[in-house]
C-alpha cells in the first residue's frame, strides 16, 4: 500500500477516483482562444452501447484515436488536445461519468467492456487508444481481454498493472468530494501542478460533480481490486507509456512497471508536467502522440 503524508493529503484522498485534470493556461489568452476554436470544431454525439447511452465528442478525419478520461473525468479533459492533425479524435464519457448513463456498479473490467463495445458500435478499425489515469487501467484491461481491437496503446500517468490502493482512512474524504464542490475544485487543482486556467477548472469541476454518486468510493475500490500483473502483456501491439515527472500520484516506479508489462514498449518521461500532460501542455501531448503514431505505422 502506498503511504501518503503532508499537505498532499487532499490529492491523496482523491488519487484513486480522480480523472485528473485538464486546465491549460500556459499562455492564458492564447489557450482560451484555442479552446474556443476547438469547441467549435468538436461534434457532440450519443450512441447506445450495451443498453446504455454513451456521450462522446469527435473532431477531424482520418485514422481513429480514442481518448479515454480518468476518474471524475469526462470527454472535456481532452478538449484542448482534440485537434490532432490527420486523425479522427473521439473522446467518450465512460458510463458513470459526465453525460453518459450510470451503471449499477463501478468496476474497471466493466468499464473496459463498455469501451470495447463503444469501439465496435462506431465501427472503428484498430484505433489508437489513449487512456489517462483510471482510464489507463481501463485501456489496459480492454486491450488484454480484446487484443484484436486496438492498433496501439498510449497510457498517460495510468495506474500500474498491479493496481492502486487507497488507504482505508481516506475513504471518508472521498465521500466528502461527492457533495462538496469547493473541495472537489481544490482537489483537482492540487493534482494539476502546472495548471492556471480557472474557467476550465470550473468546467472540469462541474463534470466531476456529475459522476454517479456510488462511483466516488466505487472507483477507488475498483482500482484497488485491479490486477493485470502478468496479463497486460496479452496485448502485443505498439505501446507508449507517458509519465510526468511532477506527478504526485503516479510514481516513476509505477510508470516503469507499466512499461515493463509490454514487450518493446516505449516509456516517455516528461520533465515539465505533472499528472495530465494533455491539459497542462496540450501541444507537447499532441507532438508526442503524433511522433508515436508515426513510429507505430
Amino acid at each position: 500500500m502506498t503511504r501518503f503524508a503532508g499537505r498532499a493529503w487532499i490529492a491523496v484522498a482523491f488519487v484513486a477516483f480522480v480523472a485528473f485534470v485538464a486546465l491549460p493556461a500556459i499562455v492564458v489568452v492564447a489557450a482560451c482562444s484555442s479552446s474556443r476554436i476547438m469547441e467549435e470544431t468538436m461534434v457532440q454525439k450519443t450512441v447506445t452501447v450495451l443498453g446504455k447511452s454513451m456521450y462522446y465528442v469527435e473532431s477531424g478525419s482520418g485514422p481513429a484515436v480514442v481518448l479515454v478520461h480518468g476518474n471524475t473525468g469526462s470527454s472535456r479533459w481532452w478538449k484542448k488536445a482534440m485537434n490532432l492533425n490527420g486523425s479522427r479524435t473521439i473522446a467518450p464519457d465512460l458510463p458513470n461519468f459526465g453525460r453518459s448513463d450510470a451503471l449499477d456498479t463501478a468496476d474497471i473490467d466493466l468499464y473496459a467492456d463498455y469501451l470495447a463495445a463503444f469501439i465496435e458500435a462506431l465501427g472503428l478499425e484498430r484505433p489508437i487508444v489513449v487512456g489517462h489515469s483510471l482510464g489507463g487501467a481501463v485501456v489496459m484491461a480492454m486491450a488484454a481481454r480484446r487484443p484484436e481491437l486496438p492498433g496501439a496503446l498510449v497510457i498517460v500517468d495510468g495506474a500500474a498493472p498491479s493496481g492502486l490502493v487507497t488507504p482505508e482512512a481516506h475513504y471518508p474524504y472521498i465521500e466528502l468530494f461527492r457533495t462538496n464542490r469547493d473541495m472537489m475544485r481544490q482537489a483537482l487543482a492540487a493534482v494539476t501542478p502546472t495548471m492556471d486556467d480557472p474557467a476550465f477548472l470550473d468546467e472540469l469541476t462541474e463534470d466531476a460533480m456529475a459522476m454517479a454518486p456510488h462511483a466516488f468510493s466505487g472507483n477507488a475500490r475498483a482500482l484497488a481490486r485491479f490486477d493485470y500483473t502478468g496479463r497486460a502483456g496479452a496485448y502485443t501491439g505498439p505501446v507508449m507509456v507517458v509519465w510526468g515527472r511532477k506527478d504526485s500520484i503516479i510514481t516513476e516506479a509505477m510508470a516503469r512497471e507499466t512499461a515493463a508489462a509490454y514487450r518493446g514498449s516505449r516509456l516517455l518521461v516528461l520533465d515539465s508536467v505533472g499528472h495530465s500532460v494533455m491539459a497542462e501542455d496540450p501541444e507537447l501531448f499532441k507532438r508526442s502522440l503524433l511522433d508515436f503514431i508515426a513510429g507505430a505505422d
